[in-house]
């Protein structure tokens, strides 16, 4: 900083033709502005104004110079004001890592938001993978889960359940399950980890004195979307998040069966790198989001008598 401040001085010498007025516009005394330059001189090893009594003007070397800090100054300057822009308004790229599934939750959410802000270039990766936020470059993401951190920050957003849920033709067919036990009976759709492979559990109400239910894998996979539409062309029944499910269940393609007994819960987060100065365009987003919280509520199940109406 103390040669940002010399070459400042140097500059404004430069342009003023006098050590007293570039003091007056820098906001110092004519001696710290000949001392400052004295100094620069010194550094540079070469001499950069000529001096009298009455005036002072550059030496060859110092025209030179002149022309080059002028540019350096003017850049530095523009920067700054880039800078304030920025922190004026919402602008620019932002990274954000979401599930594979998140477009169900954000469409309408992010298509609001680049409406409001159409100054903000949203960069989204859609992905269940596990990403290094900070190492990766994200300016955000959003998960569910654990989401342990010390170096992240994170806001809460929507929450959701889990359904098990069948096409009303597979009911038909095979008949509705009045109790957990009654799943053994069934064919049942099974989601499978990417990062373990391990197969997601059911988690549901056990009845006192009900044994351990190892629940049957009649077909499994990796991804949500796949094992949806297994569910919706009748090849048995599928535990999926209610967000996935809602517009199925809306439509008469799916209905969901042991309601009481379903009692896992979720909630999804936003999370980004912790820092002193949150940027603008981060901070309308993250905001953005949790004001849209209602419009993304949870999906209740259909009531027994409006799948019984269907059927």
């Amino acid at each position: 900083m103390d040669s940002l401040s010399g070459l400042a001085a140097f500059v404004q010498a430069a342009e003023t033709s006098s050590f007293v007025a570039a003091g007056r516009q820098l906001g110092v005394s004519a001696s710290a502005i000949g001392k400052s330059i004295a100094r620069l001189e010194v550094k540079l090893g070469v001499r950069l104004f000529h001096r009298s009594t009455r005036q002072i003007r550059l030496t060859d070397e110092g025209t030179l110079f002149f022309e080059r800090c002028r540019g350096i100054l003017d850049d530095i300057e523009d920067a700054q004001n880039e800078l304030l822009k920025s922190t004026e308004a919402p602008r620019g790229r932002l990274k954000i890592s979401l599930p594979a599934v998140g477009y169900r939750l954000l469409s309408k959410q992010l298509s609001a938001f680049m409406q409001a802000y159409p100054e903000v270039e949203l960069d989204l990766d859609f992905s269940d993978r596990m990403v290094d936020v900070i190492e990766e470059g994200f300016d955000a993401v959003i998960r569910s889960g654990s989401l342990a951190d010390s170096r992240l920050l994170a806001r809460s957003l929507w929450p959701y359940s889990f359904m098990i849920c069948a096409a009303p033709d597979y009911l038909r067919r095979q008949g509705q399950p009045q109790r957990p036990q009654d799943l053994l009976q069934h064919a049942c759709l099974r989601y499978k980890f990417l990062s373990s492979s391990k197969l997601q559990d059911w988690v549901l109400r056990s009845e006192q004195g009900a044994p351990e239910l190892r629940l049957p894998a009649t077909l499994t996979c990796n991804n949500i979307e796949a094992l949806l539409a297994a569910a919706v062309n009748g090849l048995g029944l599928a535990y999926l998040p209610s967000f996935v499910v809602q517009e199925a269940l809306a439509d008469g393609r799916l209905c969901t069966v042991l309601d009481d007994y379903a009692v896992s819960h979720g909630s999804f987060s936003v999370l980004w790198p912790s820092s002193r100065h949150m940027l603008p365009r981060l901070r309308v987003f993250v905001d953005f989001l949790r004001a849209s919280i209602p419009a993304a509520s949870n999906v209740a199940a259909p009531s027994k008598r409006s799948r019984q109406e269907r059927e």
